[in-house]
């Protein structure tokens, strides 16, 4: 049988293909023309095809398939066939397949693939590949994809990555070049997984990875490191990993990461992963829409995001209406966030119906909260056990909050596993709280490395609770970096000591701040009062960071700015900070303001600031008052404070106090 050639290559040139991805039936590789039209009406076709025209005969049998007219289609294609027409073998090959003669339509490929058929050639690489000869299969759809057959290159594709073979993103480029767009979906994927890599070795802007097929997620820290009861999480999620990230949905937040924070990778790579994720939405794909609007957001392209997160949504992707949800809600429209939460906890997404239940929880309906919460737990979202456990905590049922915990933490919830160690630390089990906390730990919780080096600090087990700060302290843990930082001042390792200082005090912790200033004021020679018509000198450092410690409130550090204000000569800024620490209950810095408004008259004021400082245990503010009271003639007044004066010392006091009670003796007993 001599098979044409030029004809049957421009019938086979249009071809009705639908592009999923290369899962479907062998219908659809049946060839036909590319329009109805441009070969004429169905019943021109039969008329030739009935005076023996072999081209008709080929398109008939090809719209006669396509319908599903299997009965109808056989005889044209037959006909056709036996005339060396490659389109109707091949089609012929399609429709013995459907009707379930899968060795005699795989006959049929054969031979209008040898004759140049790539549909053939596509067609019977897919059924080499079902009995599992791999290498059969690889030479046909090979052959299939060089001829430029997009469901060949695709196919290719598949089969190389199920083998690991790193020539499948080769022919995923080739099928979505060509349109594909489950290849230009599964190409963006490819390049994201590299973006992935290239950010844990250490390069470029790349997205923390997801379980299933790696939606991003975004982590947010809104509770205390180490809190009593652990830190509550309810992240926001597109698709999230129950390892890393669980879901958020309101106020209760649970401290991570980030997840799971994301390294960088080359922007390039996530440029082309977005534009073929593009390719693949604008084509009607959801996954890839879910996909493309969670880069989007990441780039802050908020409203884009928005766009594409809705359309996936309405397509029935659950995670791209959780995600929208989120965005709604960070916009301020909680209530349209809610619908979309609804719509994606009703179809089994468990990230959505944790949201739910946070912000039912925010709202003070806790009863709907623990429904939403076990909803996301029936889902199979590990969080919703969590969630149920930072809700009964809250509620005190601290009973039911262990079980929650429990159940978490045995599937892994890491966070649950340290909430449940504080649980029962608090409830006097140390040694009960020692491996959850262990495990968390290992599992890469930073609150529970910070919560062990609490612990071994209260078996007086400094070195092993160092190890437990320094492992929090790379992880990011504010406290912990500060605590490391301690240890280290204290070993005289001051420049090691002063990093982690930095760390933590950039971190926000006050007295981190006050620490770092305290290193960097030691180093400096003390200054001395201004000249007449001296420029003020610029605030150093080292006073910047004790502003920074006074300004969050540390009142040391707020004792510390009102002496350097005072060294300047800025009495107004001196007497604000010692009044500020003052009324915090420094009694330093009482004694400080006392000092101030005695210089400039106000003794009677002064003399209360004194009193609250000596109550409070300072031995100076004593003592003054003794003296003010001396000055006044209320010896026994004066008597009295010295007494308090020599109690509390320091010892220069203690002498002067005890030398001003024996002068006041002699004179009232004279």
């Amino acid at each position: 049988m001599e098979f044409m050639g030029d004809r049957a290559t421009l019938l086979e040139t249009g071809r009705f293909v639908r592009q999923h991805g290369g899962s479907g039936g062998s219908g659809e590789n049946v060839e036909s023309v590319e329009s109805v039209e441009a070969a004429g009406t169905e019943a021109r076709h039969r008329r030739a095809a009935d005076s023996g025209d072999t081209a008709s005969m080929s398109v008939l049998g090809a719209l006669l398939l396509r319908r599903g007219d299997l009965d109808g289609a056989e005889p044209y294609l037959r006909g056709a066939t036996a005339e060396g027409d490659r389109a109707a073998a091949n089609n012929l090959g399609v429709l013995l397949h459907q009707r379930g003669y899968a060795d005699e339509a795989a006959g049929w490929w054969r031979i209008a693939a040898v004759a140049g058929s790539a549909a053939a050639a596509h067609a019977l690489g897919r059924h080499f590949r079902e009995r599992g000869d791999e290498p059969a299969a690889q030479y046909w759809l090979c052959q299939s994809a060089e001829q430029g057959h997009a469901l060949g290159a695709y196919a290719l594709a598949d089969l190389l990555e199920h083998r690991g073979d790193t020539g499948a993103e080769r022919w995923l480029r080739a099928a979505a070049e060509q349109g594909h767009r489950e290849a230009a979906y599964r190409l963006a994927r490819a390049l994201e997984r590299r973006a992935a890599e290239e950010a844990r070795t250490g390069g470029g802007v790349g997205l923390p990875m997801g379980r299933a097929d790696g939606v991003r997620v975004r982590v947010r820290d809104e509770g205390r490191r180490g809190a009593p009861g652990g830190s509550a999480r309810t992240d926001r999620v597109r698709g999230g990993d129950p390892d890393t990230a669980p879901a958020r949905g309101g106020e209760q937040s649970e401290g991570t990461q980030p997840s799971a924070p994301s390294a960088l990778s080359t922007p390039s790579v996530l440029d082309e992963a977005a534009q073929w994720f593009q390719q693949a939405a604008a084509r009607g794909h959801r996954r890839a829409a879910l996909h493309l609007g969670a880069i989007l957001e990441q780039r802050g392209e908020l409203k884009e995001a928005g766009r594409w997160y809705l359309t996936a949504a309405k397509d029935g992707e659950a995670r791209a209406a959780c995600a929208l949800g989120f965005l709604l809600r960070d916009a301020g429209d909680e209530e349209s966030a809610a619908v979309w939460w609804l719509r994606a906890a009703q179809d089994g997404d468990g990230n959505a119906a944790n949201a739910l239940g946070a912000l039912h929880a925010a709202r003070g309906e806790q009863q709907t909260a623990e429904r939403w919460y076990r909803a996301a737990m029936d889902a199979g979202d590990v969080n919703g056990a969590y969630n149920l456990g930072l809700l009964c905590a809250a509620q005190d049922r601290t009973p039911q909050a262990e079980q929650w915990y429990r159940r978490a933490a045995y599937a892994g919830h890491r966070e649950a596993a340290n909430a449940l160690a504080v649980l029962l630390l608090q409830a006097g089990d140390p040694t009960g709280a020692e491996p959850w906390f262990s495990k968390a730990a290992e599992a890469g919780s930073v609150d529970a490395a910070f919560n062990l080096g609490i612990l071994y600090v209260g078996r007086d087990d400094d070195r092993t609770a160092l190890t437990w700060y320094e492992r929090a302290a790379a992880a990011g843990h504010t406290e912990a970096a500060l605590q490391v930082g301690i240890a280290l001042l204290r070993d005289g390792d001051e420049q090691a000591a002063e990093r982690h200082l930095r760390c933590a005090a950039g971190g926000g912790s006050a007295e981190a701040a006050f620490r770092l200033a305290a290193v960097l004021d030691a180093r400096q020679p003390p200054p001395g009062p201004p000249e007449l018509g001296e420029a003020p000198a610029e605030k150093t450092e080292c006073e910047a960071w004790y502003e920074r410690a006074a300004e969050q409130g540390h009142r040391r550090a707020q004792v510390r700015v009102g002496m350097l204000a005072a060294a300047r000569g800025d009495m107004t800024d001196a007497a604000r900070w010692y009044r500020e620490a003052a009324e915090a209950g420094s009694r330093n810095g009482a004694f400080n303001l006392g000092l101030l408004l005695a210089r400039e008259g106000n003794e009677r004021e002064a003399a209360l600031w004194w009193s609250r400082a000596a109550r409070a245990g300072h031995g100076r503010a004593a003592l003054r008052l003794a003296l003010l009271a001396a000055r006044r003639g209320e010896l026994s007044e004066g008597q009295r404070w010295c007494a308090r004066a020599v109690e509390l010392g320091p010892a220069e006091v203690s002498e002067r106090a005890a030398r001003l009670r024996e002068a006041l003796h002699q004179e009232l007993t004279a």
